[in-house]
């Protein structure tokens, strides 16, 4: 497969996108010294902007299937850059909602539209682009808690919003010019038309059962993410801001692993791959139970690379099978999955704050056990 400007606009679009969105969970901890908060209540800066994902990614697919990819894409990162700076304005914990929400209304356009321009225009490798998107989206991920956590600790958690808008314009910019107007693209007849497709995907069982597949990897994701963070910056770990940043470095297990679940696929099928993940992905979970950082850290890499598996084999689902209105498919599948990361920044609060660390690890395996049990009841393994 050749790497060319196209596949080059598809990964800025998603490091753009997935650098703004878990951009506070290394800071949580600094965000609750700060503003005197509980971790449920600073976890809403996570919450908001997954659920305002939820929200508006079914629209996007509609207006995208009528207006097309590229002009939709390039628009949401040049706006998804000034409630990013407005951010590093805010003068209180719910200002900081706010803002994370209205960046999550900007999001939506950038992923959701970019995996139906990859489906449209590589068809043949469907499953191989959406595994570079979904890299490109684990560095992005990273780059988020990495460089807000570094970005804090030398100037402060405001200067790390201006920091994360530059970087935003600059990946606008370069998908502006990188990315081709579509070839493949054929416009729905209207929204009417667009919301018709849509009620035919929320009747196929399959498909729904991705997008439960969808919900569990992010819930798990969130949760585990977000809590972790308060294990490690309370003794005897006691890591500080710019080192739970660093941490983040195992998001990168996913970028190595992700363009090869084409293949994997492939060889094994979504199903046989997606059980052996979900099996090392519970492992992990129990390994972060040690009382050892090495150990932590071994168990987040195993939960990152199994996850990121999960999410490569139920996006390019979506992407090989689906024929008739892609885009809104993928609204659908988005919303799902960010309303399955709003999930997974509230509902484990609850088991943190009552049983710790384990409590949470407790929720997330539930979650995990479930979505291994979607994938292998209603997929049925086609050629990729």
């Amino acid at each position: 497969m050749r790497f060319d400007r196209r596949a080059f606009a598809v990964a800025l679009a998603a490091i753009c996108a997935f650098i703004d969105l878990y951009a506070t969970q290394a800071l949580l901890p600094l965000l609750a010294r700060e503003f005197q908060a509980t971790p449920a209540q600073v976890s809403r800066t996570i919450s908001a902007t997954t659920f305002a994902v939820a929200l508006i990614a079914p629209f996007t697919g509609v207006v995208a299937d009528v207006l097309g990819r590229k002009r939709v894409i390039v628009a949401a990162m040049f706006a998804l850059v000034v409630p990013t700076a407005m951010v590093s304005f805010a003068g209180s914990l719910d200002a900081i909602v706010f803002w994370r929400f209205v960046q999550g209304l900007m999001l939506p356009p950038i992923f959701a539209v970019t995996i139906a321009y990859v489906g449209e225009e590589w068809p043949e490798e469907a499953t191989s682009m959406t595994g570079i998107y979904v890299a490109a989206s684990g560095v992005g991920g990273f780059l988020s808690r990495f460089v807000s956590g570094l970005l804090a600790e030398h100037f402060g958690w405001r200067a790390t919003f201006l920091g994360l808008a530059a970087i935003t314009l600059a990946c606008a910019a370069g998908a502006a010019l990188m990315m081709p107007r579509e070839r493949r693209f054929r416009r729905s007849a209207s929204i009417a038309a667009s919301f018709g497709m849509m009620a035919a995907h929320l009747a196929d069982p399959a498909l729904l059962a991705t997008f439960g597949v969808g919900f569990g990897v992010l819930f798990s994701f969130v949760a585990v993410f977000t809590y972790v963070n308060f294990v490690l910056a309370a003794p005897p770990y006691s890591l500080s801001t710019a080192s739970l940043g660093t941490i983040f470095v195992v998001y990168l297990a996913g970028v190595a692993i992700t363009p090869l679940s084409g293949r994997l696929v492939e060889r094994f099928g979504r199903r046989l791959l997606v059980a052996f993940a979900c099996l090392v992905w519970l492992a992990g979970l129990a390994i972060t139970l040690v009382h050892s950082l090495a150990a932590i850290l071994l168990g987040l890499t195993l939960c990152v690379a199994c996850g990121f598996l999960c999410q490569s084999c139920a996006t390019s689902y979506v992407a090989v099978n689906v024929r008739q209105g892609r885009s809104s498919a993928v609204g659908l599948y988005v919303t799902i999955y960010y309303i399955g990361g709003g999930a997974g920044a509230l509902i484990p609060g609850y088991a943190f704050g009552t049983a710790g660390w384990p409590g949470c690890v407790a929720c997330v395996a539930v979650v995990v056990a479930l979505l291994t049990l979607l994938a292998q009841s209603f997929w049925r393994d086609r050629p990729a």
